[in-house]
């Protein structure tokens, strides 16, 4: 009997456990050919602006960053207020502001004279305003600062007639102004400290306890632009007394305060002083 002969179909492969026969393999992405583009849109997008694309990790992030602080907005910006009165009310009120205006006399010009004085009420409207003729001859007008020109004193008044009136004017009354001494000095006249509001000497407006010019406290307290070129005595008597206006009562209650504090200070000094002699052995004691 003749041998089989082998078959030709090759046995079958040992079975593998890690195969499995129904997973289907996923197909490979294909790569995309890159498209033939117009050649109008190749340019244009040439010259766009190249964008990442934001993953979703990006964004999330994003999301969940607290928001940027907002940057301090400048300070306000002073504007170009013009200083009117406001009301039509000219009558003498309880308070007055003054500034005075100098020109230079003597040999070289250096002495101070007063050259126009001008007086507002609380309201801001003028109730004296005089140039003023020197005892002393001008050599100095200094027209840059003060204004005044020599065509001013064609109508001026005498000095002692200027000094009388103004005088009168500030008695008993609360005098408003800035660096006061200087027009009280000039005027040769004097006023009681308690009547005196010197927007130069409180304590508020002061800057690490130097003082401030006029111009200064008028741009801050008033936001209005003063003494650009040639002062004007209207101008700055009206600034010193809005700025006088605006802190009125706290600036009273301060006054007030002061002078309580000071006279309790001087009674108990005399007080302290009646002891002391009381006292003191040098002092004869009187039998009756």
């Amino acid at each position: 009997m003749a041998a089989p002969m082998p078959s030709s179909t090759p046995p079958p492969a040992a079975a593998n456990p890690s195969h499995n026969p129904r997973r289907k393999r996923k197909p490979r992405p294909k790569t995309a050919l890159p498209s033939a583009l117009n050649p109008n849109w190749a340019q244009l997008q040439s010259k766009l602006p190249h964008r990442p694309a934001a993953t979703h990790l990006g964004k999330r992030k994003h999301d969940d960053d607290p928001p940027a602080p907002a940057e301090p907005s400048p300070p306000p910006a002073v504007q170009d207020i013009k200083l009117d009165p406001t009301s039509d009310d000219t009558s003498l009120t309880k308070a007055v502001a003054i500034d005075c205006e100098m020109v230079g006399v003597g040999s070289d010009g250096s002495k101070s004279a007063l050259g126009r004085v001008t007086l507002v009420n609380s309201f801001g409207n003028v109730v004296y305003d005089e140039y003023v003729r020197t005892v002393e001859r001008i050599v100095d007008y200094r027209t840059r600062i003060s204004g005044i020109r020599p065509k001013h004193m064609n109508k001026a008044k005498e000095f002692w007639a200027v000094q009388k009136e103004v005088a009168e004017l500030i008695k008993g009354r609360v005098l408003v102004g800035h660096a006061l001494h200087n027009d009280l000095k000039v005027l040769l006249l004097s006023q009681p400290k308690k009547d005196i509001r010197d927007t130069s000497e409180y304590e508020v407006f002061r800057r690490e306890r130097k003082r401030r010019s006029l111009k200064d406290l008028a741009a801050e307290v008033l936001g209005a632009k003063i003494q650009q070129n040639e002062h004007c005595p209207i101008e700055d008597a009206r600034a010193a007394m809005f700025i006088y206006n605006k802190h009125k009562k706290a600036w009273e209650k301060n006054m007030k305060e002061q002078f309580r504090f000071k006279k309790k200070l001087k009674k108990r000094g005399k007080k302290k002083t009646t002891e002391s002699n009381g006292n003191d052995p040098n002092v004869p004691t009187v039998l009756l």
